[in-house]
């Protein structure tokens, strides 16, 4: 998977959870024993599975957007795919440990975000290190390769073939 493709998809899908997370329809109610955290609007369980809450929405929203743009070639997709495989490696991590697992109340980071957050950093780690990023960008490109001067034998263009029409002009 090219890394332009990776920012696509994970985009899309962060997207939308993002946006799935704002309709109150998608969110179940947590259970009594879920952690509490600072921010309970929209705090829930999205499609009863994934526990969010409007800041981890953002969250969701802001890496969903990021990818977008890292596709559209505005910011580097090798980037965003090692940024993302460290940034929710991290978040894995820390939804393993009992005190951080709500992000020290602000985001809840526990159940089935955990697994969800290290397949994500897997795949991403994947695609941002399977080759350098100099080689993955052509835009990077020291030369453009329109702009190189090649030589060439015999343009026919300039020589006996030349068979354009001269448009207004009276043939010679």
């Amino acid at each position: 998977m090219k890394a332009s493709t990776f920012a696509l998809v994970f985009g899309i899908a962060y997207l939308a959870a993002g946006l799935l997370g704002l309709i109150p329809a998608a969110l179940m109610p947590p259970p009594v024993d879920a952690p509490p955290t600072r921010f309970a609007m929209m705090y829930g369980y999205l499609l009863g599975l994934f526990p969010v809450n409007i800041v981890h929405t953002a969250v969701h929203l802001a890496i969903g957007a990021w990818g977008l743009t890292a596709w559209s070639g505005r910011t580097s997709a090798v980037r965003y795919a090692r940024a993302l495989a460290v940034l929710y490696g991290v978040l894995a991590v820390m939804g393993m440990l009992p005190l951080l697992n709500t992000t020290f109340g602000f985001i809840p980071l526990h159940s089935h975000d955990i697994w969800l957050h290290a397949v994500t950093a897997l795949v991403a780690a994947y695609v941002g290190w399977r080759q350098s990023a100099e080689t993955r960008e052509r835009r990077h490109a020291g030369v453009d390769r329109r702009q190189r001067m090649v030589p060439v034998a015999y343009e026919r263009r300039f020589g006996l073939a030349d068979r354009r029409e001269h448009f207004g002009m009276s043939p010679a």
